[in-house]
């Protein structure tokens, strides 16, 4: 079939809305779907076993992937819709998410890279042919992600502006804090960060503190701001775009204030919180191991009390941030 021009048939406002919920509601059909076969082949008694999952962690890998999918083709149209009962659904917008669509459904039907030497092949799945007739009766299954829509994406953005963010005015200020403290203190340093293999400077360290980056969604009980998850993307994602290093200095604070809010006593809750939150106490995520990964399940590195002391036996492929941290 012809694909879709820019200025004549391609769809637009309400009318791309209603194709990104169909888009969606056929990649939930597959998933679900799927999920039935994986759950005959590993629970045929309805039980499922660790044995048996270990002996089926690509078919397992694979669903993880559908569904995230699947997932982030109902955001995108729920984002859509939202944007455009706003009057905020413009053209990159539009363009953005119709070649998400029919990217997402095309890997969906041909097989989503996890990585670059494994792919979730539908036949993987237990899925045959007919059980993705819903993703090709799709219209954005051939007419999202053409070449005219990539082209005309590419002169958009030209500019350098991506699109609505759909992000409120609190969360759109912190990204613009954000930016501009990457650009002033980040971008120019890092390169040079880099070449000397130096840590992150402790003034920076320092600053990002003084901007609540350590305290964002910790609650406000606790000494943080009791934001929101996303409030930690968007800072993420800002500081990543300066230097890495820097981007990843948050999410250390968020996992070890997730761990003891879910885990630790009061006491422990009371003593480390706010000195993390504050940036006094720098936390580290001590996870990757050999042949395991960051599977905390599966981790063999033992911390055993011994006296006052804790002996700690096992190995590490690297630990985040060791050096700066407490």
């Amino acid at each position: 079939m012809a694909e879709d021009s820019i200025a004549g048939t391609a769809p637009t406002g309400g009318d791309l809305v209603t194709l990104l919920d169909q888009a969606a509601g056929a990649a939930e059909a597959v998933f679900a779907r799927a999920k039935s076969r994986v759950a005959a082949n590993l629970m045929p008694d309805g039980k499922l076993s660790s044995q048996e999952l270990d002996g089926a962690q690509h078919m397992a890998h694979g669903l993880s992937w559908l569904a995230t999918y699947a997932a982030v083709l109902r955001e995108t149209a729920a984002v859509a819709s939202r944007l455009h009962a706003g009057g905020r659904f413009g053209e990159t917008e539009q363009l953005t998410a119709r070649i998400l669509a029919g990217e997402y459904l095309n890997q969906i039907a041909g097989g989503i890279p996890m990585n670059q030497g494994e792919f979730a092949r539908p036949r993987d799945l237990g899925l045959a042919q007919a059980d993705l007739a819903v993703l090709f009766h799709c219209h954005l299954f051939e007419h999202g992600n053409t070449a005219a829509a990539r082209a005309r994406l590419v002169e958009v953005i030209a500019d350098g502006h991506f699109g609505d963010s759909g992000l409120d005015g609190t969360l759109s200020e912190m990204r613009e804090t954000m930016r501009r403290f990457v650009e002033d203190k980040v971008a120019p340093n890092a390169h040079d960060w880099h070449r000397k293999n130096a840590y992150v400077p402790l003034e920076i360290i320092q600053e990002l503190a003084d901007l609540g980056v350590f305290a964002l969604t910790l609650p406000e009980d606790h000494g943080g701001m009791g934001l929101s998850k996303e409030s930690m993307c968007v800072v993420s994602e800002e500081l990543s775009r300066g230097w890495i290093a820097v981007g990843s200095l948050g999410t250390r604070a968020e996992i070890a204030c997730e761990l003891i809010l879910c885990g630790g006593t009061e006491e422990q809750k009371a003593k480390w919180l706010p000195k993390i939150a504050s940036g006094e106490i720098l936390p580290t995520a001590v996870f990757t191991e050999p042949n395991t990964g960051s599977d905390l399940g599966a981790l063999r590195t033992r911390a055993v009390r011994d006296g006052d002391v804790y002996k700690v036996t096992g190995n590490k492929t690297w630990i985040t941030h060791p050096v700066r941290a407490d």
